[in-house]
């Protein structure tokens, strides 16, 4: 065997990546469980059905409703690049509506499996938009 044949036979080949494959959607399966939990929670302690965090789209919804910005927000959820900018913009203000600053806000948007859950569970009071200190 020279230096650049493959030492594993086909059928062992595909058995390695069936198995990667698994286990990354394992994985994925395990995130997207931790972020609805903690959507479950915001939802709720925001007086929301803790069940709507995870239907799609619906979703946004009850979450436009949280931080009392129009229903065209979510067209604009939806709308690729635009989307970004939307998206930070609907977490900085849910981070408002739960007493915390801007900065949190963009962690929130950047790294969501950690951040929502940690806001979710956290002891973090919901303030509707209208009542927040202007």
């Amino acid at each position: 065997m020279n230096e650049y044949e493959n030492p594993l036979t086909d059928s062992e080949s595909l058995g390695v990546l069936a198995a990667l494959g698994g286990v990354s959607t394992l994985i994925a399966l395990l995130v997207m469980g931790v972020i609805f939990a903690g959507l479950w929670k915001i939802f709720t302690k925001a007086g929301k059905p803790g069940w709507a965090a995870i239907i799609p789209i619906y979703n946004y919804i009850v979450l436009m409703e949280i931080i009392g910005k129009p229903l065209w927000w979510v067209i604009m959820l939806l709308l690729p690049c635009v989307n970004f900018v939307f998206g930070i913009l609907v977490y900085i203000e849910l981070a408002k509506c739960f007493g915390k600053d801007t900065l949190y806000g963009v962690f929130l948007f950047l790294l969501s499996p950690i951040m929502i859950p940690v806001l979710g569970f956290s002891d973090a009071q919901y303030t509707p938009p209208s009542e927040q200190s202007m």
